[in-house]
């Protein structure tokens, strides 16, 4: 006979249940959502800081752009000469046109933040940018004047500036008070003559970090004499934009307003990539402890769901009661995810905004800003996870018959079962994995596709391993801790559905310590390798900058003068760096040419500061140092990187860029190693690069100290010299080499918190295991207790359980962790920078990996041994 309860009449007694459980278990579902909030929040705080570093650039320039629809700008880094603006307005009637300028310079007064100076024509401004129709006010405490007084200030005062009033108010800073500015090293001021109170948020937020100026003051402060940064345009017909584009000199282009954008966007979409793929990584581990989580509810109330079964409980009742506990939960865990990844994106922006200085573009930002779009997407992606994971457990509890669900050993003896199931299935994802390795032409995302699919063969092969390993650990370990050593084993097979996740969920955390480990390694110890390669000069002379890693500004004719003629310096190299087009790469293989629109750095060599010392992937002329050829003017030396990055590893004949004379081909002389800019270095002779850019200005200066000299006295010598001078900065090879590790450092700060976080939750997933499986074994251990088992034995027989655990994870975890290693090195970072490192392995890395592995898992295990030793025997025999 068989009888079914009313849908409307079961639900809400299993809800009750499920809420009686939540009760009676609250630890065990707490862990659930510590698992799902930080998986989440690590999400969300990396999405958070990349966006609020992206959005500070595009509100910035935007902020600069306006209502322009097109750009004028110049190859040469001298910029657009200021005739071609009145070209456009006399010659050609272009109404809307608007000449800029602008940099950077650091505000010591507005806590060293490095701001956007931007000169403006206020008799153009009108169509472009609605700032300077606002309150622009002049007034002041003890006195008032309408903002045609402020206006007239503006133009006719030298350096007389506009700033936000928030950022005004915020930094003390009245009408008529003056800010000194950092240009490189030379400190000079503008008095506030106004203050813009901007129509919305979104305007206040792109005005912060904003200072506005007469053009004519911009020029004097910038030294741009004749020149503009760039002309904006606002055209309504592409008529006109091809008649201003043949119009205008050579080295001078129009471009869409939103190019420049767009650039950046592609230059930080590699690094941003990375970061969003190392935090899934926590995700992945807190989708273990959901699963483990689930499986364990469930098994633990198998028998309930075998009586709830034969009282007319359907299956697809029970797993909408399972899923439905898990979305509940997953609700919860993503929501305290996203509130702690707003606190952690607080924390971490400063670190990727540091990076993104350091290697890309200068960027102030000074708190995130709350995408709306992140936030969902990361409480979606919580939810979805925890779905995933908690639908397997639930699939098995719906599909279980009445009769076995009220055996406890049915689950163990289907995941014995299902062993070679899961090693062929890992046999599966690993050739999945090689595919999506090898399939190049997807670029990161099938990288991180593959890696993936090796972190979870992994996790399927966990299981028969952990088997195998206990099975063959039993006869040590019983010789070694008696009785103990005999039960400890057979447990953890026993308990397998449960230990082998708990297992693969630290196996996975600490693969990713040795992974990330050696790689860090290997990159650190390329850089320092690539280093004493390079930097073979003593001494290098530079203007100081507002990044860590750039050359912004350009050397004083006297102090080039000087240093050249300086009596204890045998050899001066000096170098000019620009930005530059790649538009072609030609190969020799066939005579191919392939078409690209690549930017890239060009830098103007006059000697070579690595004394022949410097290491190439590939010679046209084998065994001849390349520089000879260079600086006969036979063609350019690149960096590998460029061609990586273009997924080129045939050998380049040519290289054909955009010169301010127009399009400019190259034959390539040398592959050099590089590790300076992902985006590409290619080194021109100093006298081409003056004939074609018309920049004969030095930006850095490498000095070789005689033979005899002491290097720290002609350092000191040098600074003694030009003491009192603000505007060039002297350092000594070593003093260069630690700042370029120290840059190297913070790049990877961030990524130490990831392998924390993967740790935490690991071993918040243990400790979930080991919970579990005390509630679940309490009436054994009674009947052990009850028979004259200690307190101490079952200390120690918890502690052997979860040091073996650790020790398969650690085990494990070290050759999964020389994979992603592998990985790492040599498919994720040449698709995302185009840098050819070699592999260092250092043992240290493996044996702390094993010991952080084994005490994570003995850590867990304490609160779980302790609990059990004072248990009620009485009360745990009468259980079930």
């Amino acid at each position: 006979m068989t009888s079914s309860i009313p849908t409307s009449q079961s639900n809400t007694p299993l809800w009750r249940l499920a809420w009686r459980r939540f009760q009676q278990h609250a630890l065990q579902y707490l862990l659930f959502v510590i698992g799902v909030a930080l998986g989440v929040a690590m999400m969300v705080s990396i999405d958070l800081a990349n966006g609020s570093a992206q959005r500070a650039f595009v509100l910035s320039t935007d902020a600069i752009t306006g209502q322009a629809t097109h750009r004028i700008s110049a190859i040469s880094p001298q910029g657009v000469p200021q005739d071609v603006f009145k070209h456009l307005k006399r010659d050609l009637g272009i109404e809307k046109a608007a000449p800029i300028i602008d940099g950077y310079a650091i505000a010591p007064t507005l806590e060293n933040q490095p701001m956007h100076l931007v000169g403006v024509d206020l008799f153009s401004e009108a169509p472009f940018r609605n700032y300077f129709q606002t309150d622009t006010s002049n007034k002041k405490e003890d006195s008032s004047s309408d903002n045609g007084e402020g206006f007239a200030q503006f133009i006719t005062e030298p350096n007389a500036a506009v700033l936000d009033r928030t950022l005004a108010e915020s930094s003390n800073i009245h009408l008529g008070d003056t800010i000194p500015l950092d240009f490189n090293g030379i400190t000079k001021s503008v008095h506030v003559v106004g203050l813009l109170d901007p129509s919305n948020r979104s305007s206040q937020k792109a005005l912060s970090n904003l200072i506005f100026t007469d053009i004519a003051s911009a020029q004097e402060l910038f030294e741009t004499d004749s020149y503009v940064s760039h002309i904006d345009l606002i055209l309504d017909n592409d008529g006109d934009v091809q008649q201003i584009a043949n119009d205008l000199p050579p080295g001078i282009e129009i471009q869409p307003a939103e190019a420049e954008k767009n650039a950046v966007k592609q230059m930080t979409a590699a690094f941003e990539l990375n970061l969003q793929a190392l935090s899934l990584l926590a995700l992945v581990v807190g989708m273990f402890l959901i699963y483990n989580t689930v499986t364990f509810s469930v098994v633990q109330r198998r028998s309930l769901f075998g009586v709830l079964r034969c009282l007319g409980v359907t299956p697809g009742q029970l797993f909408q009661t399972i899923m439905g506990e898990a979305a509940i939960l997953s609700i919860i865990g993503s929501t305290i995810g996203v509130g702690l990844g707003i606190v952690l994106g607080k924390a971490v922006v400063g670190l990727i905004t540091q990076t993104i200085n350091d290697f890309y573009f200068v960027v102030s930002v000074q708190q995130i800003t709350l995408s709306t779009f992140s936030l969902f997407k990361g409480f979606m992606i919580g939810i979805v996870a925890s779905l995933l994971a908690a639908a397997v457990p639930a699939w098995e509890a719906m599909n279980t018959s009445p009769n076995t669900s009220l055996r406890r050993s049915t689950l163990e003896s289907r995941i014995t079962e299902l062993q070679p199931y899961l090693l062929a299935g890992s046999i599966g994802a690993i050739l999945m994995g090689i595919a999506f390795l090898r399939f190049e032409s997807g670029g990161l995302v099938a990288a991180f596709a593959g890696l993936f699919s090796m972190i979870l063969a992994a996790a399927l092969m966990t299981p028969p391993i952990t088997i195998a390993m206990m099975k063959g650990l039993s006869p040590i370990t019983s010789q070694v801790f008696g009785i103990l050593g005999r039960m400890a084993p057979r447990d953890i097979i026993r308990s397998l559905s449960r230990t082998s996740v708990a297992i693969a969920a630290l196996m996975v955390a600490v693969s990713v310590i040795v992974g990330v480990s050696i790689m860090i390694g290997s990159f650190r110890g390329t850089v320092i390798q690539w280093l004493d390669q390079t930097l073979q000069a003593e001494i290098f002379i530079t203007p100081p900058s507002t990044t860590a890693n750039r050359v912004n500004g350009k050397l004083n004719p006297d102090i080039i003068s000087d240093i050249k003629e300086w009596p204890t310096l045998s050899d001066v190299v000096t170098y000019n760096d620009a930005d530059v087009t790649v538009t072609q790469i030609g190969l020799a293989k066939d005579n191919a040419a392939i078409a690209m629109d690549h930017k890239a750095k060009i830098i103007s060599a006059e000697g070579d500061v690595s004394h022949g010392e410097r290491t190439y992937v590939w010679k046209s002329e084998p065994g001849v140092d390349p520089w000879i050829a260079l600086d006969e003017g036979k063609g350019v030396i690149i960096s590998e990187a460029l061609l990586l990055k273009e997924n080129i590893k045939d050998t380049p004949s040519f290289i054909a860029l955009n010169t301010p004379k127009g399009e400019q081909s190259f034959p390539v002389i040398a592959v050099f190693y590089d590790y300076s800019s992902d985006q590409g270095t290619i080194i021109l002779d100093n006298d081409i690069y003056v004939d074609l850019w018309r920049d004969d200005t030095i930006a850095s200066i490498g000095a070789f100290v005689s033979p005899g000299q002491d290097v720290d006295d002609v350092v000191n010598q040098l600074k003694a010299h030009f003491s009192g001078r603000n505007d060039v900065l002297i350092q000594s090879n070593q003093t260069l080499r630690q700042v370029s590790l120290d840059i190297f450092d913070r790049t990877f700060a961030i990524t130490q918190a990831l392998r924390l976080l993967a740790i935490i939750v690991a071993f918040i997933g243990v400790l979930s295991a080991l919970l579990s499986l005390q509630l679940e074994r309490t009436r054994e251990l009674g009947i052990l207790r009850a028979n004259g088992m200690t307190a101490r034995q079952i200390w120690g027989m918890t502690v052997l359980e979860t040091g073996l655990m650790g020790t398969i994870a650690g085990l494990l975890a070290m050759p999964l962790g020389f994979v992603l290693a592998w990985i790492l090195i040599y498919v994720i970072n040449v698709r995302s920078f185009g840098w050819t490192l070699q592999m260092a392995i250092a043992p240290s890395y493996f044996w702390q990996a094993g010991i952080v592995a084994v005490t994570a898992a003995i850590l867990a295990g304490l609160y779980p041994a302790w609990s059990m030793g004072r248990m009620n025997i009485a009360q745990a025999i009468r259980e079930e």
